[in-house]
């Protein structure tokens, strides 16, 4: 088991890591409203065009939906759009709840996401609220990209993090599912994990995890 010294700050990424993410479901919805080679706009770990201009808050969703119109080349809803993108989301399951909350007792923690408004204001809060609480008790603060202006796996966005929140890079663990983005804490000095698809994340609860 991998070791992590003198740690204060605990950083997550939200999807992938926290939240379940389905992909796979997401783009066959866009396909079956008519919106082809979705794919080819759309990642896990990261995304390009007009959906990075939406994460780093760069477009409104009423622009975000006029350019999925555009792909689709025919008339869609916003309710058809808002459910088709919101269905990339799933669930967080109960068990990391549990964990983040017994952490909060020992770490500061910190979510930093590459996320859009549409996102974190439905999907992701009201998972977060299923638990009887709000994001904001599991995190000391949420550091989401489509407010910030920038994005993972840039320098800029890790660069600011940590000045915002007054803490050295060593002192902090990120936790994430995309290596570019590991990659970037780990030139910045932060220690990492990378996080796999659907991993138990109860070894952060185990004394030998920390020295």
């Amino acid at each position: 088991m991998k070791q992590f010294t003198n740690i204060t700050t605990l950083i997550f990424d939200f999807g992938g890591v926290l939240i379940n993410l389905d992909l796979a479901r997401c783009i066959q919805n866009f396909r079956d409203l008519g919106v082809k080679n979705f794919e080819n706009h759309l990642s896990n770990v990261g995304q390009k065009g007009f959906f990075l201009q939406f994460e780093k808050g760069e477009i409104s969703v009423e622009q975000f939906r006029k350019e999925i119109r555009s792909l689709a080349q025919i008339p869609l809803t916003d309710t058809q759009i808002d459910k088709a993108w919101c269905s990339f989301l799933c669930d967080i399951p109960i068990e990391k709840l549990e964990i983040l909350s017994k952490l909060k007792e020992k770490f500061r923690l910190l979510l930093l996401s590459n996320t859009n408004r549409m996102h974190i204001e439905t999907i992701g809060m009201e998972e977060f609220s299923k638990s009887g609480k709000t994001i904001f008790d599991f995190f000391d603060k949420c550091y989401f990209s489509y407010e910030m202006g920038m994005a993972k796996p840039d320098a800029e966005i890790f660069e600011a993090v940590l000045a915002d929140a007054g803490v050295a890079a060593n002192e902090c663990l990120f936790l994430d599912d995309g290596h570019k983005n590991i990659e970037t804490a780990n030139k910045l000095g932060i220690q990492t994990y990378l996080v796999e698809m659907n991993e138990d994340l109860s070894f952060l609860l185990e004394p030998e995890t920390w020295k």
